[in-house]
């Protein structure tokens, strides 16, 4: 294991002290801070010292691939790091949003990358986007379309007129969602303001308090979105620290706000419906939303050794472990394949393999090649541990 450093991204949506507290840096920071990025991603690779100067992870992988891949992820994903191990601060909700599956983002930039005439890009790899997030801090989510009965219900409370057509389509059930949301999302442009205000102003009975709170928090940041209607036709999730979300592929979500760690398949592929200034595709969105119901998209924390929890998903692309140390359990040793990266949270580890050894305090991360065995963190704090899901 040897020192990996990461890299944060800027967006609008960003917390100005969760990652600058993490890395112990001047709190609240310059600007808004969204996400601190650990892995090989082209968009923001992270780093590793060699000479005494940084060097690419993308690079460094390039210049080894079966050293620090193994033959068994180099053979199954190529030569590259399938995973990319984040956190997530979000201050104000993000976009609307869901991911295409494999197949969806190879069809969909093998088309964007012959177009010549493409101004956006909904695709800038072709992988897939499934991910967990974590929570580290109570947070709050949008995850996955709920029972349609239930969103008629909801939306027939505000008692907007202009809504009925989409209420009688969320009667029909999963056919009707989809109408429901093709419906909301091309609302003509110049009615939108009229029915987000509606909607913002009214008066809901109390069982439906919190959707009304929702509606009016995302309707006075985006006032003219009918992403702010399709927004209540989804799960609300409240995660308390150690609860994770569950996200795979054509599930419509948005996260709100909060702390967490999330993993995911090493992709950016993003196709967004609204909520957000960016670049909104409403057809090809469509194109890939699954329109079926997300009954339960919360993972709890499944117990391995003393001291350590993973949560179980189905995907080869990552796995991820949790480890909690104190005076009782002063180490873990955990079995894990291929590449791995550890992020120390909180207090101070040491984390060690076959291939070396690095002590980590808080926000800290270090990485080790696949052939490094089983993991052993010492010391007292909380970290995660990413690796591959390989069984």
């Amino acid at each position: 294991m040897e020192p990996l450093y990461g890299r944060i991204r800027d967006y609008a949506w960003g917390s100005r002290t969760v990652l600058a507290r993490l890395q112990g840096r001047p709190v609240p920071s310059e600007g808004p801070e969204a996400e601190l990025w650990l892995g090989a991603h082209p968009g923001d690779p992270s780093t590793v010292v060699r000479g005494g100067a940084p060097v690419s992870l993308v690079e460094a992988l390039a210049a080894d691939p079966e050293r620090w891949l193994g033959a068994d992820v180099v053979d199954r994903f190529g030569p590259r790091l399938p995973y990319l191990l984040k956190v997530l601060a979000p201050e104000a909700p993000l976009s609307l949003q869901a991911h295409p599956d494999a197949e969806q983002a190879r069809a969909g930039y093998a088309a964007e990358t012959t177009d010549p005439e493409l101004t956006h890009r909904n695709y800038v790899d072709p992988y897939h986007k499934p991910e967990m997030l974590v929570a580290v801090s109570p947070f709050r989510a949008l995850c996955g379309f709920r029972d349609p009965a239930r969103s008629a219900e909801l939306l027939d409370a505000f008692g907007v007129p202009a809504l009925a057509p989409v209420v009688a389509a969320l009667r029909g059930g999963l056919d009707g969602l989809r109408d429901a949301v093709r419906m909301l999302l091309g609302w003509p442009e110049t009615e939108r303001a009229e029915l987000v205000g509606a909607v913002a102003a009214a008066d809901v009975p109390a069982r439906y308090a919190g959707a009304a709170d929702l509606a009016r928090d995302l309707a006075g940041r985006y006032p003219a979105d009918p992403g702010v209607l399709v927004a209540l036709l989804l799960n609300h999730v409240s995660l308390d620290p150690g609860e994770a979300i569950w996200m795979p592929a054509g599930n419509l979500h948005a996260y709100l706000y909060g702390a967490g760690v999330e993993i995911l398949a090493a992709s950016d592929n993003v196709l967004r419906g609204g909520l957000t200034p960016k670049h909104v595709d409403v057809p090809e969105l469509l194109r890939v939303l699954r329109f079926e119901v997300l009954a339960d998209p919360v993972v709890k924390p499944v117990p391995v050794v003393p001291g350590v929890v993973t949560w179980p998903v189905p995907v080869e692309d990552f796995a991820l472990h949790g480890v909690r140390l104190d005076d009782a359990v002063g180490s873990a040793t955990i079995e894990v394949r291929g590449p791995r990266i550890a992020l120390c949270l909180t207090g101070q580890m040491t984390v060690a393999d076959g291939a070396g050894s690095t002590l980590l305090g808080q926000g800290q991360a270090a990485i080790g090649p696949a052939g490094g065995g089983p993991v052993t963190l010492s010391g007292s704090g909380e970290a995660y541990l990413a690796s591959v899901g390989l069984a």
